[in-house]
C-alpha cells in the first residue's frame, strides 16, 4: 500500500452520480462502458447520509449528475437536502425529463444552478450524436432556466463532428442569451477512447475552432463568458486532472464506489472504498484508494524530477494506464514523457483517415439507426472522405 501523504483538509466538490440511466447514447460519454444495474444503485436514504457526511468533511459544492439526474423521482428530495446542509447544489442535465412543472419543484427545492448540455447548434446533427430526437427539447429546457431566473449555462462537448460549427454553436448560445458556455473538447477516457478515431479531430480543425472561440470572447466579453477546453492530447502539457487525485474532488457512483475522478474504477491493483461499507472521512482520509497517488512518491521519472509536478501532479492517472498500462507512468500527453509518441501518433493516425469509422454505442438499436440516419452536413459525416 502507498503510505499516506498530506492531504487538504477537505474536498471542496463532491460530485453526486446519482443513476445509470440516460436516453442519450453519445459517444463520448463518460460513463463506464459496463454501466451498473440499477437495481444497485442506493437509495434516498444512502444519498441523504452520503450529503451529510460530505458536509460534515467540508464540501461546499455539489453536483448532481449521472446518467440523466432527472430520471431519479427523489431528486428534489436530494436537492432539498443538499439546500438544509448548506451546499450550493449544481444539476448536469440532458434537460430530458424536465418541464415547467419540474423546474419549479427544483427552484422550491432549492437548487442554485442548472447547466444543460447540447451536442451541436443544429437538430439533425445533435440528434445524430445524442441517439436520441433531443434538440427540440434541449432548446425548450434552456429557455425554461432563463425564465425561471437560473443562469443560463450550456455545455457542449466538442469533437470533430462539431468543431467546425464552432461559430453556429456560440451564435446559437447568444440567442439563447446564454450567460456561461463550455466548449469542453473531449477527452479520451471510456466511450471516447473506444470512438477516438471517430471523434479525434485534426489540428487544422482545433486551432480554427479555437480562434473563433477567442473571437467570440473578446467580442461579448461584457454578455456571455465563454470557457474553451482544449483537449490535452494537442497541448504538450498533461492538465492536473481533478486538481490532483484525492485533493479537492470526490465523485460517488450510482452504486456507492467512491471515486477520486471518473475513470478510477478502471484501474487496476486496488479496490475503490464504497459508502455502504464505510464512511466518508475513513474513505477520504484512510481509504488506500484514494491516497494511492497522493503526494510524489508514486512518481516515475520524469515527474519526480520536473519542476511542474505540482502544477500538474503527474497527469491523469487514469489517461496514463489506458494508454500505456502503468498506472504510475507519467502521462503520455506530457511531451517530456517517454511514452509521448502514442499521443502523437493517435492524432497523426486519425488525421490521415480517409473514411471515419462508425462510433460504437451501446444501444446495438441506435447503432443500426445511426448507420441508417448518418448525414453530414458540413462535411462531418462517417461515410464522407476525409479532407
Amino acid at each position: 500500500m502507498t503510505e499516506k501523504a498530506d492531504t487538504p483538509l477537505y474536498p471542496l466538490w463532491l460530485l453526486a452520480e446519482v443513476t445509470y440511466s440516460c436516453p442519450l447514447q453519445c459517444p463520448y460519454c463518460s460513463n463506464p462502458l459496463m454501466l451498473g444495474e440499477r437495481s444497485k444503485e442506493l437509495q434516498t436514504e444512502d444519498w441523504l447520509r452520503v450529503l451529510a457526511e460530505a458536509r460534515k468533511l467540508g464540501a461546499a459544492q455539489l453536483g448532481l449528475s449521472g446518467g440523466e439526474p432527472l430520471m431519479r423521482k427523489d431528486l428534489e428530495i436530494l436537492v432539498a437536502e443538499g439546500r438544509r446542509l448548506g451546499y450550493y447544489t449544481n444539476l448536469l442535465t440532458s434537460g430530458i425529463g424536465m418541464d415547467e412543472s419540474r423546474i419549479i419543484a427544483l427552484k422550491e427545492a432549492g437548487l442554485d444552478h442548472i447547466q444543460v448540455s447540447f451536442q451541436a447548434d443544429d437538430s439533425g446533427l445533435n440528434d445524430l450524436l445524442a441517439g436520441s430526437d433531443s434538440f427540440a427539447q434541449k432548446q425548450r429546457v434552456a429557455r425554461l432556466v432563463k425564465s425561471h431566473d437560473y443562469p443560463m449555462v450550456l455545455n457542449i462537448v466538442m469533437h470533430r463532428h462539431n468543431l467546425d460549427r464552432m461559430r453556429e454553436i456560440l451564435d446559437m448560445a447568444l440567442e439563447l442569451d446564454a450567460d456561461y458556455v463550455e466548449l469542453a473538447n473531449a477527452q479520451y477516457y471510456g466511450w471516447a477512447l473506444v470512438n477516438r478515431d471517430y471523434l479525434l479531430p485534426t489540428r487544422e480543425q482545433l486551432q480554427q475552432a479555437e480562434a473563433i472561440a477567442h473571437e467570440y470572447q473578446d467580442r461579448y466579453k461584457d454578455r456571455m463568458k465563454i470557457y474553451f477546453v482544449v483537449p490535452d492530447y494537442f497541448e504538450g502539457r498533461p492538465k492536473p486532472c481533478m486538481n490532483g487525485w484525492g485533493r479537492v474532488f470526490l465523485s460517488i457512483a450510482p452504486d456507492g464506489t467512491a471515486l477520486p475522478c471518473h475513470a478510477a474504477a478502471d484501474l487496476p491493483g486496488f479496490e475503490l472504498p464504497n459508502v455502504r461499507d464505510h464512511d466518508l472521512d475513513w474513505i477520504w482520509k484512510d481509504s488506500p484508494g484514494f491516497n494511492r497517488f497522493r503526494g510524489e512518491s508514486w512518481m516515475q521519472e520524469p515527474c519526480s524530477g520536473c519542476d511542474k509536478r505540482q502544477e500538474c501532479f503527474g497527469g491523469c492517472r487514469c489517461q496514463a494506464y489506458l494508454l500505456t498500462g502503468d498506472a504510475e507512468a507519467t502521462d503520455p500527453a506530457c511531451s517530456m514523457s517517454p511514452r509521448h509518441r502514442v499521443i502523437l501518433d493517435a492524432v497523426q493516425h486519425s488525421a490521415q483517415l480517409k473514411v471515419l469509422p462508425d462510433p460504437v454505442m451501446r444501444n446495438k438499436r441506435n447503432a443500426v439507426r445511426f448507420r441508417e440516419e448518418k448525414r453530414d452536413p458540413q462535411q462531418s459525416c462517417a461515410d464522407k472522405p476525409v479532407v
